[in-house]
């Protein structure tokens, strides 16, 4: 259990990080898209790094 909690808890702080403390993430009308493209981006980067090895 304790490393799905830690996974959700680093999840958490990366849409804090994007969300809140990149200021252009926040400028404009499309802000929920650039946190969701954020989060495909970091996800499909895993992905390769996992099938890539």
């Amino acid at each position: 259990m304790l490393p799905y909690l830690l996974a959700f808890a680093a999840g958490a702080m990366l849409y804090v990080v994007v969300e809140e403390l990149i200021p252009e993430a926040t400028s404009g009308l499309h802000t929920n898209l650039s946190t969701i493209l954020f989060a495909v981006g970091f996800a499909l980067m895993m992905v390769l790094d996992v099938l890539l090895e």
